[in-house]
């Protein structure tokens, strides 16, 4: 792209990420804030009334609070961990009813906030409290001011780095495929040479390497060796993901490399099994800790004598309340020199630091620069979140593959001007020359992974000798490991959701007799295990690990109604062996045996957001050994991609007809 080009870009970006941010605040303003409390209480987007179970001292100027509700109690809400929230009160005669804060945790009827005030207010005790749901557009603020400075950006680094990653598509790509049998084996030499090849690629280039890692391929392997690498030559390396859940992986996998690792973030936020590596727990752990939490309830304590004096009081009385307020300050001032002393410690013996992509502008990070930033499931970023790292950085590595599931965009027409099309995949047509692809995958039979391999990665794949013919284990039975099981012709109709609740104002669909079929291939399967004779816990180790998946939620909640309410299968869910999920809820894991349950069965062939075939490709690569998809063919059937499966599994695995199951 010419500069010029560069600027209408950008702009076009912010103007489409604007419209995203108008778009869910309409349908934020519709859920919430334009009903009345008592709807508001229904609905779960508030907790009310409250009592308060304790208040203390959080990381940097913040109380905590910790409350709990009265009523509606273990009834489902929607409110989370790392939701700003307002917590109010309804009392009386009350200046300032309400403080904002973020949700700390949330147990049952429990919650932890963390306000924005470095006291809890004083109207606390007075009763008739609450925790309403506040639209959080601080991700859109941080990506708005990321795109403003990258389209400033003058003369220095981030310049360059723009101009590198707004490169023109080359006319005639042909094979950019590097020669990796020039790839010393010494570099990582547990990684494979496709890998291996990955890892001298973010080593040497100066501006950008890119990481294509289809499912199974060791993606985040290959990225843990090269983040090793880097910190040999320098000091901190900053490590991104657009999920907690992502940064919490690669958090936990660097520090069993013996990494030096922080984990920057609101803690509301982060995976108990990586606690240990945030800033508040370092800090926490820190002998000055005790010090600086007693600093700072003294001077609390002196705030709160303060305000006995009204606006009306003596001068000898003024003079108290300043001599007060100034002892307050001066202690807040002592614990914030000890605090901000202890955190520049921890960073600066950082190894890596990890966080989200809108945690990169985490006011700890502000003066911060770095050499390089990884950047991890790039392609379920937006491309403005990706630069807020990008902006601290000499060089980026982008991670990811297009190919799985892309990002959230709520407004379709943002979607479809743009907004959706990621940086990754914009760098995969324009920097053809930086693209590594990792060719060797590690996790399923190669049936399972041969149709997606043909579909999404031009045959590039090989599936590992491990894993090329893994079978179920324990069983004397011949499952094919990659099967389609033929509603068609059954009367297996999909239903839209009767009653939707106002937690769910999107009707979904959903497929009961489909959902009894998967119990029903389930309980036959199983019937080649000793299981069925002895259905408990105990039992269950000897079976394979299984994931029943749906792109739609409401037949996930059917699924989960069959199986938990029966007495031989709910074993398997209690102990964790098995688990149900929509395909978006469970990227990222995998299981022995795989069921999809496509739901849609109709006259007109209507398969809805079926046509994603990137959240397809994810499910079907989440199988090891077994894979089995429920559908209707004469629905989904018209489709090209879901004709070109129901092929290959007639070629290469097993096309089966549902009658077979019924009794």
């Amino acid at each position: 792209m010419t500069s010029e080009q560069q600027q209408q870009h950008f702009q076009k970006l912010l103007d489409l990420l604007r419209q995203e941010k108008e778009a869910d605040h309409r349908s934020f303003l519709q859920l919430v804030r334009e009903n009345p409390l008592s709807a508001r209480v229904e609905q779960g987007y508030t907790w009310y009334p409250l009592n308060v179970l304790n208040t203390g001292f959080a990381l940097g100027d913040k109380a905590f609070v910790v409350v709990e509700r009265t009523t509606h109690l273990n009834e489902p809400h929607q409110l989370r961990a790392g939701q700003a929230i307002s917590l109010f009160t309804n009392a009386v005669n009350e200046d300032q009813p309400e403080k904002q804060g973020v949700i700390n945790y949330v147990e049952r009827n429990r919650m932890k906030i963390i306000l924005n005030a470095r006291d809890v207010p004083d109207w606390l005790n007075a009763g008739h409290l609450g925790v309403d749901m506040l639209f959080d557009d601080r991700s859109y603020r941080e990506m708005e001011r990321a795109l403003e400075a990258v389209m400033k950006a003058r003369g220095d680094r981030l310049a360059e780095l723009r101009g590198a990653l707004c490169a023109t598509p080359p006319q005639n790509k042909g094979n950019q495929h590097h020669d990796i049998s020039l790839i010393p084996s010494e570099v990582a030499p547990h990684l494979n040479d496709s890998q291996r090849h990955a890892v001298k690629s973010i080593l040497q280039n100066r501006d950008v390497a890119i990481i294509h890692g289809p499912p199974g391929t060791g993606k985040t392997t290959t990225l843990v060796a090269a983040i090793k690498e880097l910190t040999q030559t320098e000091s901190t390396v900053l490590v991104a993901a657009p999920s907690n859940t992502a940064a919490d992986l690669l958090t936990e996998r660097l520090a069993e490399q013996g990494l030096n690792v922080v984990r920057i973030g609101n803690i509301s936020r982060v995976d108990d099994s990586v606690l240990q590596h945030t800033v508040d727990a370092l800090l926490a752990a820190h002998p000055e800790a005790k010090n600086i939490k007693k600093l700072k309830i003294e001077a609390a304590e002196y705030r709160r004598q303060s305000r006995r004096y009204k606006r009306s009081f003596r001068s000898e009385d003024r003079q108290e309340r300043n001599q007060l307020k100034s002892q307050a300050k001066d202690l807040d001032v002592w614990a914030r020199m000890l605090e901000d002393r202890i955190v520049e410690e921890i960073l600066s013996g950082a190894q890596a630091i990890i966080c989200t992509l809108v945690g990169a502008a985490h006011p700890l990070l502000d003066k911060r620069h770095f050499r390089t930033c990884v950047i991890d499931e790039a392609a379920q970023a937006l491309e403005p979140a990706c630069w807020i790292p990008i902006a601290k950085c000499s060089r980026v590595v982008l991670a990811g593959d297009p190919f799985q599931l892309p990002p959230t965009v709520k407004d379709l027409d943002a979607a479809r001007q743009g907004l959706s099309v990621t940086l990754i995949e914009r760098c995969l047509e324009t920097l053809p020359e930086h693209v590594c692809l990792l060719t060797v995958q590690y996790r399923m039979h190669q049936a399972i992974m041969g149709f997606s391999n043909q579909y999404f990665y031009n045959g590039a794949l090989v599936a590992h000798d491990t894993v090329a013919e893994r079978e179920l284990p324990n069983a004397a039975i011949s499952e094919a490991s990659v099967s389609f099981i033929d509603t068609a012709g059954c009367g297996f109709e999909e239903r839209l959701q009767e009653s939707p609740t106002a937690l769910h104002r999107n009707p979904s669909r959903f497929n009961p007799e489909e959902a009894l079929l998967v119990r029903e291939h389930l309980m036959q399967l199983l019937q080649n295990y000793a299981y069925l004779e002895t259905p408990d816990i105990k039992s269950v180790e000897l079976l394979p690990s299984i994931g029943v998946l749906s792109p739609y939620r409401e037949q996930v909640n059917h699924l989960e109604d069959i199986f938990r309410e029966d007495p031989v299968l709910a074993p398997l869910f209690l102990s964790g062996k098995a688990a149900i999920s929509t395909i978006d809820g469970f990227q990222g894991q995998e299981r022995d045996l795989i069921y999809i349950s496509l739901v849609r069965s109709n006259d007109k062939h209507e398969i809805g957001f079926l046509q994603d075939y990137r959240r397809m490709n994810v499910a079907m690569t989440r199988a090891r050994m077994v894979l089995v998809v429920i559908g209707d063919s004469a629905t989904i059937g018209q489709n090209k991609f879901y004709q070109e499966f129901l092929d290959y599994c007639g070629e290469y695995g097993a096309y089966r007809t549902a009658w077979e199951f019924m009794r």
